[in-house]
């Protein structure tokens, strides 16, 4: 399943607030500080009825007349399908690269560091 950028972030509101209708998402979008611009309710109208026909997600209700939504796709699974075009758009398919960069431009606390030991520990294992 192929989302746009803008599909994504709704996804996120989903996934955060459902079940939710258009207009409870739109106002979420508005209230956000970190985001620039401002949107119109019809384009996030839109892009719920794309996510809708892309089986993304589906009508689980009615608020009034409005309609509520919730999430079919899980997060894990669009980030399973979305890591491999990332990994070879940014990084040429080179996974090392990719764990390499994150590592050095994140700022990692003691706690994240013994977490990813704890992966790589248990990769090594495997």
């Amino acid at each position: 399943m192929k989302l746009s950028d803008f599909e994504m972030d709704i996804m996120q509101l989903l996934w955060q607030e459902e079940p939710c209708t258009a207009s409870q998402l739109h106002k979420v979008l508005l209230a956000d500080k970190q985001k620039d611009k401002k949107v119109a309710y019809t384009t996030v109208k839109t892009i719920v009825d794309r996510l809708e026909h892309k089986g993304a997600i589906e009508r689980c209700g009615h608020e009034g007349r409005a309609i509520v939504f919730r999430t079919i796709v899980t997060q894990d699974t669009l980030s399973e399908q979305a890591m491999p075009s990332f990994m070879q758009r940014f990084f040429k398919g080179n996974s090392r690269s990719l764990i390499a960069h994150f590592i050095k431009e994140e700022k990692l606390n003691d706690e994240d560091i013994e977490y990813l030991q704890t992966l790589l520990k248990n990769k090594k294992l495997d």
